[in-house]
């Protein structure tokens, strides 16, 4: 009989990817939640996962041989003690991860604040175009394969490689866990206010992950004084820049277009190739310099690279399109830093060559709940036209003082259905509406779409 797994908070994209790579491997799995929804749960059903909703001891009734723990559970959690009380042998999700699917293979992590999901799957899908049948485990659904996580048929396997908490009995960061041959770090500020008390805390875990790449692996590195600060701790592996700019590095990338759907890539031996694309912007244009780069390292050629990026089909819930009721564009975006906020407008507002571009931004994450990034938020919304904040629960500060020193018209809203109609309103045919949040957001994407399908032409 197949050994039993039992995955607590399995509906998490990271904890439902162990759960497929659990499954494709032979394990019998089974899960629970406190919120079993879908694409998660429908995707793990069919892969023949049996869910349970809602944390208790009667979840682990009959008992599995092993129990895999999020990171998002703690002491106190029903399921959780009775686990404990029963002497259950139980592993964090990024161990079990690291001691059964990645031992032995070459690993390709992706980390740093921004672009981690978008770059690991540009990387994943260079791979697989070039024919190297890679697994992976991605935070978030990649277009071209259309789910999160998959075993692969060779020994290459690309992790996106999260700085955050590993589970309550473990205060590492889950990177520590992949010990990659190939590593990217793309980008380094500070995030994650609930755990880390400032970005001095966060380099000193990617130090603790640059200490795992062996001395034969490669180091992808973006320009960032923070990464310098990381690196002068200890380097003991050859590494490698990349960028756009005065000092690119040994990787450079040029934009040939103004929305960077059309940009040249020179590699370290001065080989030069363009990439074509669907996507845009300086962001995707760099997170893609760093994707040819690894990729490189596993010994895809650049110009091969190159060719596979431009059928990259872009990530869920990445700028993606949700629809175009009544002229209007609804994007979903899943960005919640001013960074990376910033990043996205600045690619929308160059894209758009008519309509206004409108912001619609739930302040959701610990960082942006507890204020630490309130002061920045107003520069990284420059480029849209007008914005509307919604001031979720929990959000510790109020949302007016940053409409008041707004350098675009701006609103903030405690209602949602009442800042749908005023969207809605304000919305006219050839505008473009990009909804960010790294959360739900009350389901206004569908929401949004219903009322400009069912309203008069928008003035």
């Amino acid at each position: 009989m197949a050994q039993h797994i039992h995955i607590v908070g399995i509906c998490g994209t990271f904890m439902g990817g162990l759960a497929l790579l659990a499954r494709a491997k032979g394990y019998r799995v089974t899960g629970s939640d406190a919120n079993v929804y879908p694409p998660m749960s429908d995707q793990l059903a069919e892969a023949g996962i049996e869910l349970m909703e809602g944390y208790g001891p009667g979840n682990i009734d009959p008992q599995p041989d092993l129990v895999v723990l999020g990171n998002a559970l703690s002491r106190g959690n029903p399921e959780v003690e009775a686990i404990l009380n029963a002497g259950l042998p139980y592993v964090s999700g990024p161990q079990w991860l690291g001691e059964e699917v990645l031992a032995g293979r070459w690993v390709l992590a992706v980390s740093g604040t921004h672009g981690k999901t978008t770059t690991s799957s540009m990387l994943a899908w260079i791979l697989e175009d070039c024919g190297m049948a890679p697994g992976f485990l991605i935070g978030g659904v990649p277009g071209n394969f259309g789910q999160s996580a998959r075993l692969g048929q060779s020994d290459f396997f690309v992790v996106e490689a999260d700085e955050y908490d590993t589970a309550f009995f473990d205060k590492r960061s889950k990177f520590v866990h992949y010990r990659p041959r190939t590593l990217i770090i793309g980008n380094l500020e500070f995030d994650h206010a609930d755990i880390f008390p400032d970005l001095a805390a966060i380099e000193t875990q990617f130090h603790h992950l640059i200490r795992c790449i062996p001395g034969e692996g490669l180091v992808i590195r973006g320009n960032s004084e923070a990464i310098d600060r990381v690196l002068a701790r200890g380097l003991w592996t050859p590494s490698q820049t990349f960028g756009a700019g005065p000092t690119p590095g040994d990787w450079c990338v040029r934009p040939l277009t103004s929305a960077a759907d059309s940009f040249e890539v020179i590699g370290p031996n001065t080989e030069k190739v363009t990439v074509n694309w669907d996507l845009m912007g300086q962001h995707n244009m760099l997170n893609a310099c760093a994707a040819l780069a690894a990729a490189h390292h596993a010994g895809v050629p650049l110009a091969r690279g190159a060719a596979a990026l431009a059928s990259f089909a872009g990530v869920k819930r990445r700028l993606e399109l949700r629809g175009r009721p009544a002229g209007v564009l609804v994007y979903d975006d899943f960005a919640h830093h001013p960074t990376a906020i910033a990043m996205t407008l600045q690619a929308m507002g160059q894209r758009q060559s008519s309509g206004r571009l409108i912001a619609v931004i739930e302040p959701r994450s610990a960082t942006m709940r507890s204020g630490q990034h309130s002061a920045e938020l107003n520069s990284a919304t420059r480029d849209a036209d007008r914005v509307f904040w919604f001031q979720p629960p929990g959000l510790d500060w109020p949302l007016e003082r940053i409409v008041e020193q707004s350098p675009v018209p701006a609103s903030a809203w405690r209602d949602l259905d009442d800042m749908i109609e005023a969207i809605a309103a304000w919305a006219r045919p050839g505008d473009a509406v990009v909804i960010m949040s790294n959360g739900g957001f009350g389901g206004i994407h569908e929401k949004l779409i219903a009322r400009l399908q069912g309203a008069a032409t928008p003035v």
